[in-house]
């Protein structure tokens, strides 16, 4: 695998991205309907939108960045750092949640990822009933559990 040697910076621009422009565009006419109609957005998500339409641009802030051996210098706008709307942010948080997994958490260690899926009706029978959930994932984890220790060679035989 090759490696770059150096990568350089280049400045996220969400003014460009037509994501921005939309929220730009609409949000503020979306509030005053809301407004007319007497009903307002929870105050979390108006500061998400807020702060969406501030993150990455450098009018709202940013940090002025020296090499200190050819003493080029960049300019890195301040990001909104939320969680739940910012496809930057939220893209960023989830690498580095990604990295610390596993550089720091699960290094070295062998990891199984189970992924389940059920069939539709039981789906929808789950939603109606959800203190069901527990129980079926109790028996499911069972029958994992079961499995692995059997393919281990720890038992021959478990009994569910």
């Amino acid at each position: 695998m090759l490696v770059p040697q150096h990568s350089t910076y280049k400045r996220h621009r969400p003014e460009q991205t037509l994501l921005y422009q939309l929220v730009e565009r609409h949000y503020p006419e979306f509030l005053e309907q809301l407004s007319h109609q007497e009903k307002s957005l929870p105050k979390h998500v108006e500061k998400e939108f807020e702060e969406f339409l501030r993150c990455g641009r450098l009018e709202h802030g940013f940090l002025r960045v020296v090499c200190d051996d050819c003493k080029h210098e960049k300019l890195v706008a301040f990001s909104c750092k939320k969680r739940g709307f910012c496809p930057s942010c939220g893209a960023r948080r989830m690498a580095e949640s990604a990295k610390l997994l596993v550089d720091d958490v699960l290094y070295g260690y062998p990891v199984r990822q189970w992924v389940l899926s059920l069939p539709i009706p039981l789906r929808l029978l789950l939603a109606r009933y959800p203190k069901h959930l527990s129980k079926i994932m109790q028996i499911i984890h069972r029958a994992i559990a079961a499995d692995i220790v059997q393919r281990a060679g720890y038992l021959n035989f478990i009994c569910i």
